[in-house]
């Protein structure tokens, strides 16, 4: 592991020093040689002026490579900054979609529960409708009762009649009875008189 962080420490450093790989460490190492060589040289003026010449141009590349890189590394700042605004921004969206999910599912178990009440009313509302109401109820039994108390005065009536009709008949087979132990009586009795 710990190899793994070195070896990126040297990467890093090696990038910062070559740029973007197009030979700025050896475009260094080429000025300090030739500042050296210029330095220590016994050459006549005008090429040792010309050497100048081709060392500032040397310098001027290296300047330009490492304002080229100071750019990068700015931009690749800002673009960690921004990556790391857009982390956190994702993070408290996820923060708020999972609040917003449980709000729902809160929201959904109340709406389940209304649900099963309103069911279970609307069956309850079915049987109740199935049965008439308590006015209807009331005037049903009351015209029940009137009814059955009719029938009851009509049956004491026709109790009455058959007890009248019996005793009408039970008086009516005892005088049959009477005519006949008569009407016995006389036959016998007229044929000793004849």
């Amino acid at each position: 592991m710990a190899s793994a962080a070195d070896d990126e420490k040297v990467i890093r450093s090696r990038l910062l020093v070559d740029g973007d790989g197009s030979g700025d460490d050896r475009r260094v190492t080429t000025l300090l040689r030739n500042f050296i060589k210029w330095c220590n040289s016994d050459a006549p003026e005008e090429e040792r002026y010309a050497q100048y010449q081709r060392l500032l141009v040397t310098l001027r590349q290296c300047e330009f490579a490492i304002g080229k890189t100071e750019m990068v590394c700015e931009m690749n700042q800002r673009e960690t900054n921004r990556y790391e605004q857009m982390h956190s921004d994702i993070e408290r969206n996820i923060r708020e979609a999972q609040l917003k999910i449980k709000e729902c599912q809160k929201e959904l178990r109340e709406a389940k529960r209304i649900r099963k009440y309103r069911q279970e009313y609307d069956a309850l509302a079915g049987v109740i409708q199935q049965n008439p109401d308590r006015q209807e109820s009331m005037k049903q039994k009351v015209s029940l009762e009137t009814e059955l108390s009719e029938l009851k005065e009509q049956r004491e009536s026709l109790d009455r009649k058959l007890d009248i009709r019996r005793k009408q008949f039970h008086l009516l087979v005892h005088s049959i009875q009477e005519l006949q132990k008569l009407l016995e009586d006389e036959e016998t009795e007229s044929p000793m008189e004849s």
